[in-house]
């Protein structure tokens, strides 16, 4: 068998294991959606129904009515943005910090900052609800978001062994052409680690809004909650109903800022995956 029909071969059996992956994968996607233009009946039928007889969209204008759900999507949108635009820029600098200057004691704050990650979150989770009930801001998303401003340790990880790729001569060069570290920073490191940092933004977005524990932790007014509290309480109250259709069209509803996330980034997470794939 020539190579050429040997790779021919080996194309095909990754396409289908690769499709197989994909169907697993966006299969529940479409249940979703399929489910959310259901009827209560088609819901429950056997076999299942994936495209329904009666395609119904009414479900998608009930749930603004049923709940909350607008405030949820803009306070989920206020941490999620705000966090991550200025975490990302903190964690950014931090990065640039550990990789490229030198100061004593460097690798041992790093060190330390990373094995905090080894901390489980309960251990932390009285504590700061203590701090942040004396300060006043429990019912706000305050401690949502304060956190979050100070950057995030993976995102430094991450681009702290982004930026070793990065020759040392450019920063130098830099410095003799007169340039603040600051300037370095934004006008030569930044421009070549966006790749890296979209792919480490958008992770960073879905984890903020998705995150459950931390919203249920310090939100109790209905005004204050955030999309997973309002979906929560949408399953709590209409799935006795067996509403499911209801519960669907909300979930279609609070995944589309996370596709939107990714198509914007799409072009940068895979030019991060092609840069480090070649890297060295």
């Amino acid at each position: 068998m020539s190579e050429k029909k040997k790779n021919r071969i080996t194309d095909a059996v990754v396409f289908i294991f690769l499709s197989f992956g994909a169907i697993f994968m966006v299969a529940p996607l479409l249940w979703m959606f399929s489910t959310s233009i259901k009827t209560r009946e088609d819901v429950f039928a056997l076999p299942p129904v994936w495209i329904p007889d009666t395609i119904s969209f009414a479900k998608y204008s009930e749930i603004w009515s049923m709940g909350p759900l607008l405030s949820g999507i803009s306070n989920s949108l206020i941490v999620a943005v705000s966090v991550t635009v200025i975490g990302t820029f903190t964690s950014s600098l931090a990065a640039f910090a550990f990789s490229k200057l030198h100061f004593n004691g460097k690798n041992k704050i790093f060190m330390m900052l990373f094995a905090s990650v080894m901390i489980p979150y309960p251990v932390l989770m009285i504590p700061q609800f203590i701090m942040f009930s004396s300060v006043g801001w429990v019912d706000t998303l305050l401690p949502l978001i304060i956190p979050g401003f100070f950057g995030n340790i993976f995102m430094i990880f991450f681009l702290r062994q982004f930026l070793t790729s990065i020759p040392n001569s450019i920063i130098e060069a830099a410095k003799i052409d007169g340039c603040s570290y600051f300037q370095i920073f934004y006008k030569i490191i930044f421009p070549l680690i966006k790749p890296a940092v979209a792919a480490q933004l958008i992770l960073w977005f879905m984890g903020i809004w998705n995150d459950y524990l931390g919203p249920i932790l310090y939100l109790n007014s209905p005004e204050k909650q955030t999309l997973q509290l309002v979906i929560a309480n949408f399953n709590a109250s209409y799935a006795i109903q067996s509403d499911y259709p209801l519960i669907m069209a909300a979930s279609v509803v609070a995944l589309l800022p996370m596709l939107i996330v990714f198509i914007v980034f799409q072009k940068q997470i895979i030019e991060s995956i092609a840069i480090s794939g070649v890297k060295g």
